[in-house]
């Protein structure tokens, strides 16, 4: 109870977030003990009289404070850079000597204990429009600090999730209902803003910790906006404007394709994609504007009031573009309220042109709202399931375990149901441990990768291979017995024995596997324990030797029949 009281205490008397202030920069990448001259700055971003530089320092001393773990949160850093606490480099994000693009994460940097007083230097190197921090500079708790990155998620998040569903929903109605191109329109404006909100919110680092792959994801759904907006408006539109604004959101998919195929290519930054983009922006989104005001007698009340919701979202999208540019001073600015109430606001109005259009298919209609009414519960028990799930293994890109043990589930009541087969094989590297032993982890890393593509390769498309952990892998074949299990496994370990594995050029020596099987309903009726027969059919092919395949030789007990 002392300890308890203790802790409460000590949480409790813990210093606030503190920003960090009295900064100084300097231009150029002298080391840091140069004697060159410093200036104040009031933040550490974008210093005065650029001129073309490229690198630049920034310091500042650090505060007294009380923080059980403090670290330095920094929002976003413009583009690389190197922190140094009194000379001695304590954090690095990309490479000073390649500097190249690796994306926007936010930072967390651990600082020592006993640091207030100590100067903190920032050596920062950019080729981007802006150079230096972004965002928040601060010392704070780690804790404080993941809480209130999640705090400042949940809003994104929530309309992030709401307009993927009505993505989803908007999809099926271009599927099946006669207005496919509207709500193939809102269906792709619905998703590219739910996906570009996901790839911003603070939490994806959490979800993910792969920035660049997440600004990939940001631009290319922050480049689709304009050509969801100019399929919908040119949807409504007729004659010269419908031609123009089929020529606005072409030119906008052409440089969504141009751009971000340069950057998979590897020879465009990403970095430098977005101010082009936004100066093309800030040219098109008035023109479509511009468009359809030039219409709005000849709109029925629909159309009206859709670009009415037009002009209330296209200012927060510029007003958003202004503050990442840091032309004007930094602003929350709801742009998820304003895509949120744009997708609804595009979403009701189609809705009722689709029902005033379609009076005379009553019937037909309350079929199809009963079919959407259940794929929408079937979504949202989909959605409430996975939350915050990853059902894929980050190194072989196979499914894990969670997603095996969902599917087992699965597949066993679709083969009662069928009265069709089921096999297990269950599949283990032999001697994993003396590969990482001999040739440290990375070539175990190698190896597991290696090993999951050919069984990618090996079985078909109706199978399913997971990861279950370690060097331990697992396959699903419907429709397959005992036998022909047996024979497929015996090819892939054949395979695997006569692949050569090397990891930078050393080689490995003979990577073999052993392959337990277990088959319903010849076996068991029970899911788990067609795993766990499966599992003791694989040791008793480790004990046989390895390198070989084991069917379990029992059958279904008395009980299960």
């Amino acid at each position: 109870m002392a300890g308890l009281l203790l802790l409460s205490g000590s949480l409790a008397y813990a210093s606030a977030p503190a920003p960090l202030t009295d900064w100084e920069y300097r231009w150029g990448d002298a080391p840091l003990e140069d004697d060159a001259p410093w200036s104040p700055i009031d933040f550490p971003s974008n210093p005065p009289e650029r001129n073309g530089q490229k690198s630049v320092w920034f310091k500042t001393v650090l505060p007294e404070g009380e923080w059980r773990d403090p670290v330095l949160h920094i929002t976003s850093i413009n583009l690389v850079g190197q922190i140094y606490l009194d000379g001695t480099l304590i954090y690095q994000h990309g490479d000073m000597e390649e500097p190249r693009f690796i994306g926007w994460p936010w930072h967390l940097v651990p600082l020592p204990e006993n640091s207030a007083g100590k100067t903190l230097a920032l050596r920062i190197y950019s080729d981007y429009t802006s150079i230096g921090l972004w965002g928040d500079v601060e010392i704070t708790d780690r804790i404080d600090a993941l809480k209130g990155m999640l705090h400042a998620s949940v809003q994104d998040l929530a309309v992030s999730a709401f307009s993927l569903l009505l993505a989803m929903l908007a999809a099926i109605f271009a599927m099946i209902g006669p207005e496919r191109r509207g709500f193939f329109a809102i269906a792709l404006f619905a998703f590219s803003s739910g996906l570009m909100l996901l790839a911003e919110t603070p939490v994806r680092q959490l979800l993910a910790d792969a920035p660049l792959t997440w600004d990939i994801l940001r631009a290319a759904s922050y480049f689709t906006l304009p050509i969801a907006i100019g399929l919908l408006l040119s949807h409504w539109l007729e004659g010269v404007p419908k031609r123009w604004m089929r020529r606005l959101w072409q030119l906008h998919l052409a440089y969504l394709v141009v751009s971000i195929g340069l950057v998979a290519l590897g020879v465009v930054n990403l970095a430098l994609t977005f101010p082009i983009f936004d100066v093309l922006l800030l040219l098109t989104l008035p023109l479509m504007l511009l468009l359809a005001l030039l219409r709005v007698r000849r709109l029925n009340l629909e159309q009206r009031l859709f670009v009415t919701s037009f002009l209330m979202f296209a200012p927060l999208l510029l007003l958003d573009m202004l503050v990442a540019h840091e032309l004007i001073p930094r602003r929350d600015v709801p742009l998820s309220y304003g895509a949120l109430g744009f997708s609804l606001a595009i979403v009701g109005i189609s809705l009722w042109h689709y029902r005033h259009s379609q009076r005379q298919l009553a019937v037909a209609n309350q079929t199809l709202e009963a079919q959407v009414m259940a794929r929408t519960a079937e979504l949202d028990t989909l959605v409430e399931q996975f939350k915050g799930l990853s059902l894929q293994d980050a190194l072989t890109g196979l499914n894990n375990r969670r997603h095996f043990d969902a599917l087992l589930h699965q597949e066993m009541a679709l083969a009662q149901r069928k009265g069709s087969l089921l096999s297990l094989l269950m599949i283990d590297i032999d001697h994993f441990k003396k590969v990482n032993d001999n040739f440290g982890h990375d070539a175990g890393d190698a190896v597991l990768i290696e090993v999951a593509a050919l069984l990618k390769k090996h079985f078909r498309g109706t199978d399913v291979v997971c990861r279950l952990g370690g060097e331990e892998f697992v396959a699903l074949l419907p429709g397959t017995g005992a036998a022909e299990a047996q024979t497929r496994a015996e090819k892939l370990l054949k395979a695997q024995s006569n692949q050569a594995l090397s990891h930078l050029h050393q080689p490995l020596g003979r990577i073999t596997l052993s392959c337990g099987i277990a088959t319903y309903p010849a076996h068991t009726m029970d899911p788990k324990r067609l795993l766990r027969l499966a599992d003791t059919a694989l040791y008793k092919a480790k004990n046989n030797g390895r390198d070989r395949c084991e069917v379990w030789e029992g059958a279904v007990s008395s009980s299960e029949q």
